[in-house]
């Protein structure tokens, strides 16, 4: 990785994180970074349970990384040199010096931004991004957890020494804790500033995750039982085949039901009822990563979801009273170039000049607004552009959406607004694939979707053709997008695929034809709901299913338009269906009592299972 693809920032620390801890009494005392002017906090803690055990939470994710990681077969093959093994001293010292060669940058590679603490009038924050830049986590303390509470006011970065989560661990809840953060701690030793290189990857995915909670989404309520419920099934089972999702089923005036695949383990949830106006499913994966809250279930009030959509990240908001914790995770563990067609669609467009400034400045005069109240105050711009503007400071770090309260606060993530351009694209084949889609940039190609083709039990095989002028010649990517909404099975005839195949990541041609084939969908769902788009629709076929509370078991309806034909098919998953052909004087009458049948069965509290795919 050459520095042209990091953000240098340099970190200078007073002194080191600790607690200190005698027979009467413990004081957490928190590092801050220098740079930033005068920002801290101080108070005595109400909850010292409380205290410990979310900050535990907090640092256990920002350690976290559940990246595949291959066996190191070092101790192996010396061993089988000592039996006498075909395992010579030369295969030895060949795959030692690979691991030093391939692990060379590791170290650089793995240092990270340090937490951003962040405080204002009304509480304290604490955020945190994963190493494998999964989970991004928010954690405020209202200003209720202290007595008195001294602050002053700001953002700066917050210095985790490797040994402070082992540290605060230990604390006693039974003794008085204090909590002293601040830029100069009195008594400590200086230290030597610490330069960090931030991949501008790693950045992308924090601002980018972060930027996703403004997002429209369906929200449910989750009683504490039914995340001790989850977590107790994930715990005493293990997944041995695809696909391993966590599944929302949603359906308005009902409490919401999770479903564990591949199992079809249905929980039944005992918080409030779903309020949306219209069924839905969301199917959400790396479920792991939700054993990070487990901590949490001695102190949890109460649990509400975010659900941004299929590949969107999901938040978990987690209220604990005078404490909160906002779990925000990517549509898959490994955030990999699946998902960046996905993320694509976050990047603000078209932002009238001016109007981020002025939300900013009016964030830092009034403190913490809503939307509305935001929107109100804009001069006369619509929602749509507030929302854009707001967005595109959060992707530049200067601003903060609370997704617990549903407020805008200002953040400065650095002393200098992050330029988005710089980390608009993940990587240089991305640039060039939205090049090739014609984003705006000369020499832009032609991407076209040659056959899209749904393989029962397996996923969807795309094939396209890419036109790229700048090589001046076409070239035919495919791949299969299974049923976890990981790309499997890619091929391309360009020279990089040829000469690495999939080792270094998709070629351009193959990010190009991942973002087209999802951008055509979301057009397609959005076309299908307006009267324009609708007749266009001469084929088509859905799948509705609604589960029996009490059984358990699932009804199936299969609604197809063929022409003049509509052919239904129902029944109990398990069971035979029944089957039934309608035929009509015309296509129009066809498609009128075919969208009848799609609107009766959503009323009836079916859901349509085609919202579930990724």
């Amino acid at each position: 990785m050459t520095t042209a693809t990091r953000h240098p920032v340099e970190l200078r620390y007073a002194t080191t994180s600790d607690v200190e801890s005698t027979a009467d009494a413990s004081r957490v005392l928190l590092a801050l970074e220098g740079s930033r002017g005068t920002v801290g906090v101080r108070g005595r803690v109400k909850d010292s349970a409380l205290f410990r055990d979310t900050l535990t939470a907090a640092f256990g994710i920002l350690s976290s990384d559940l990246r595949y990681r291959g066996k190191d077969r070092t101790a192996y093959l010396a061993y089988l040199m000592k039996q006498g093994k075909r395992a010579t001293a030369q295969i030895w010292e060949a795959q030692k010096a690979f691991l030093d060669n391939a692990l060379d940058g590791e170290e650089k590679q793995d240092a990270l931004l340090d937490p951003v603490l962040t405080v204002d009038p009304d509480s304290v924050s604490l955020e945190v991004f994963s190493r494998d830049e999964s989970a991004y986590a928010r954690l405020s303390f209202d200003n209720g957890l202290f007595d008195g509470r001294e602050a002053a006011h700001g953002s700066t970065f917050l210095d985790v020494p490797a040994d402070l989560p082992a540290r605060m661990d230990r604390l006693r809840t039974y003794l008085p804790v204090s909590l002293d953060a601040h830029v100069a701690l009195p008594a400590k030793a200086a230290r030597e500033p610490r330069n960090v290189e931030v991949p501008h990857a790693w950045l992308r995915g924090f601002l980018q995750v972060q930027s996703a909670a403004t997002l429209p989404s369906s929200t449910c309520e989750l009683a504490p039982i039914d995340l001790y419920n989850l977590l107790f099934a994930l715990r005493t089972r293990k997944a041995k085949k695809a696909p391993r999702a966590l599944r929302f089923e949603l359906v308005p005036g009902a409490a919401p039901r999770l479903v564990l695949e591949p199992w079809e383990l249905v929980l039944e949830c005992h918080g409030g009822k779903y309020t949306g106006t219209s069924p839905a499913v969301v199917r959400t994966f790396g479920r792991q990563r939700l054993m990070a809250l487990a901590r949490l279930l001695p102190h949890a009030k109460s649990v509400r979801l975010q659900l941004m959509g299929p590949g969107l990240p999901v938040f978990w908001v987690i209220d604990m009273g005078s404490a909160t914790l906002t779990l925000g995770l990517t549509g898959w563990t490994e955030s990999g170039w699946s998902s960046a067609a996905a993320f694509d669609v976050l990047m603000p467009r078209a932002v009238p000049e001016g109007l981020a400034q002025s939300l900013r400045d009016r964030l830092r005069a009034e403190g913490p607004l809503s939307f509305e109240t935001l929107v109100a105050g804009a001069n006369g711009a619509t929602k749509e552009q507030a929302r854009a503007a707001l967005q595109l400071e959060c992707l530049r770090g200067r601003v903060l959406f609370d997704l617990s309260k549903g407020q805008y606060r200002p953040r400065d993530l650095m002393a200098t607004p992050v330029d988005e351009s710089v980390i608009r694209f993940g990587s240089e084949r991305e640039a060039r694939a939205h090049r090739l889609l014609g984003d705006g940039s000369a020499g832009a190609g032609e991407v076209k979707l040659t056959k899209v083709h749904d393989v029962v039990g397996e996923g969807t095989r795309i094939h396209g053709e890419v036109v790229d002028r700048e090589a001046v010649r076409s070239f035919f990517p495919s791949f299969l997008l299974d049923l976890e909404g990981r790309v499997k099975e890619a091929t391309c005839g360009c020279p990089h695929f040829r000469r690495s195949g999939m080792r270094e990541g998709p070629c351009e041609h193959q990010f190009a034809l991942r973002l087209a084939y999802s951008r055509r969908r979301t057009e397609e769902e959005a076309l299908r709901r307006t009267p324009e788009g609708r007749k266009l629709i001469r084929a088509e076929t859905r799948s509705y299913v609604r589960r029996d509370a009490e059984s358990g078991q699932e009804m199936v309806y299969r609604v197809s338009l063929d022409g003049q034909i509509v052919a239904v098919e129902w029944g109990l998953r398990t069971g035979e269906a029944r089957h039934q052909r309608l035929w009509f004087d015309s296509d129009a009458e066809a498609r009128s009592a075919y969208f009848t049948r799609l609107e009766t069965l959503s009323a009836d509290g079916y859901i349509d299972a085609a919202s579930s795919l990724v």
